[in-house]
């Protein structure tokens, strides 16, 4: 009995995400009865397609024990930028097109400075993030932008019934999660986050792979700006604020380590982008006061450290006993 309790609170841990977002869904639908109709479930889907593409694009960069904080940064400048020349009369698909350029210029940008530079991810993206945010906010003056009908009209959009948004959100988790469980770049991604060095010595291109992720993060924060830009129609100096530390949480509440070489995006980040969408939802449907907002989310991410911190240990404390039972052997 002994011997099954670390596996069953582990096995706990594990689905704890689950039972959660569970829970919510039964508490705000008790609340509010809005919340458990088709377009209250459809509309939290849709919602969280931006949180969770971001959060995708962290996954990967978390599974080689890195962080990148820019991404916030990246989905304002980008979007900034879309807005100067959607209104200046460029073409939806251009300035689309823009949004990913972007992202992939300060992907890059991030991939430079950790893998040529050696400097550690958390200062790295850390200046890139204040870097990205004074440009938004030079390039924008911080004054608010309206952007053309078209924008929003892409978020409403459906395709075979099916909002736009969501079937982006679809494909990229689905490309995400394929490249991690069946491709030999995913499993090196795993192995450079259990140990960079042993993963070096065994031939791996660590310094290619750090880039990639990087890069890939940088395009999902792009990508999640647009999806944002379709159902918000608007930039405003605090677009992307904050959406680092909520694309961390989805991740690591999906059961993604912090240290690196282990999680997965689905059903992992997925389940934890809808958590705190649904969270949120349900505070906006209970017209609870905005000031509890940032205090929910901070319990999140309060609870994702926990969980993973707790996970590391039952894990770290396994390692050891095998260890010990195999020198005893």
């Amino acid at each position: 009995m002994r011997k099954s309790a670390p596996r069953l609170l582990l096995s706990a841990l594990n689905h704890a995400t689950l039972f959660l977002f569970i829970l919510v869904l039964i508490v705000f639908g008790l609340l509010s009865p809005k919340f458990f109709t088709v377009a209250g479930l459809t509309n939290l889907f849709v919602q969280a397609s931006s949180t969770t593409v971001v959060g995708v694009g962290m996954t990967f960069v978390l599974l080689t024990a890195g962080v990148d904080l820019s991404v916030g940064s990246i989905m304002f400048v980008a979007a900034a930028v879309a807005g100067k020349l959607a209104l200046g009369g460029t073409s939806l698909p251009v300035a689309l097109l823009a949004i990913v350029s972007i992202g992939l210029v300060f992907g890059l940008l991030n991939a430079l400075l950790v893998t040529r530079l050696a400097i550690i991810a958390f200062i790295s993206t850390l200046g890139t993030l204040y870097a990205g945010r004074g440009f938004g906010l030079w390039l924008t003056q911080t004054r608010a932008m309206n952007l053309p009908d078209n924008f929003l009209a892409l978020g409403a959009s459906k395709f075979v019934g099916i909002p736009t948004p969501l079937i982006i959100g679809a494909f990229v988790v689905a490309f995400a999660q394929l490249t991690l469980t069946r491709t030999s770049f995913g499993r090196q991604l795993y192995a450079v986050g259990n140990n960079l060095e042993a993963a070096r010595k065994a031939g791996l291109n660590t310094r290619l792979l750090l880039a990639a992720v990087y890069m890939l993060s940088g395009l999902c924060a792009a990508i999640g700006g647009i999806l944002s830009l379709a159902q918000l129609g608007a930039v405003s100096p605090t677009f992307g604020t904050n959406r680092e530390f909520t694309a961390i949480a989805a991740a690591v509440l999906g059961g993604t380590s912090l240290f690196g070489g282990r999680g997965g995006v689905f059903p992992g980040t997925v389940l934890g982008a809808l958590l705190i969408q649904c969270v949120e939802n349900g505070l906006v449907i209970l017209n609870a006061d905005p000031y509890l907002y940032p205090l929910v989310t901070a319990a999140l991410i309060f609870l994702a450290v926990l969980l993973d911190s707790t996970r590391s240990r039952i894990l770290a404390h396994w390692a050891r006993r095998k260890i010990f039972v195999e020198d005893a052997v």
